[in-house]
């Protein structure tokens, strides 16, 4: 049993990894995309560069929470910080899907907030992100 348990967290470690990357990126791609101006061949590539990590970051989030429900019905993990935890999770999905629509309305020529704007809401995942990682590591509750 611990074997499989490993090897079902390591996998969901992956993912998660794997989602985070899109959820750190995407914003990064709205910046430029902000700041690409009036070339249109620069922001149309962008743009699908983000529609792609978009469709990519999804599928990541689906397995990652695929894994972690086996975790946590398979082997009974409790406790009140797990459920502190999945709001975050909850918390950094909504952020993820904000920015994807942001990237859509940049492909249908809609305005998007400043550059500077985007690179100061880019740093809200790495709070959220600490936060669930001291509650995984600590469980205080």
């Amino acid at each position: 049993m611990a074997t499989s348990y490993l090897l079902i967290k390591t996998a969901h470690l992956v993912f998660v990894i794997a989602f985070m990357s899109c959820v750190f990126y995407l914003p990064r791609i709205l910046v430029n995309i902000a700041e690409a101006g009036d070339a249109p061949a620069v922001r149309e590539r962008l743009v699908l560069m983000g529609r792609r990590l978009y469709r990519f970051g999804h599928h990541m989030f689906g397995i990652m929470v695929l894994l972690g429900l086996w975790l946590w019905f398979g082997y009974k993990i409790q406790g009140g910080w797990l459920h502190a935890k999945l709001v975050l999770v909850a918390v950094m999905l909504a952020y993820f899907i904000w920015a994807g629509r942001l990237v859509k309305r940049a492909a249908s020529g809609g305005a998007l907030p400043s550059a500077k704007t985007l690179r100061w809401i880019n740093e809200l995942p790495v709070l959220i992100l600490v936060g669930i990682v001291w509650l995984v590591l600590a469980k205080p509750f």
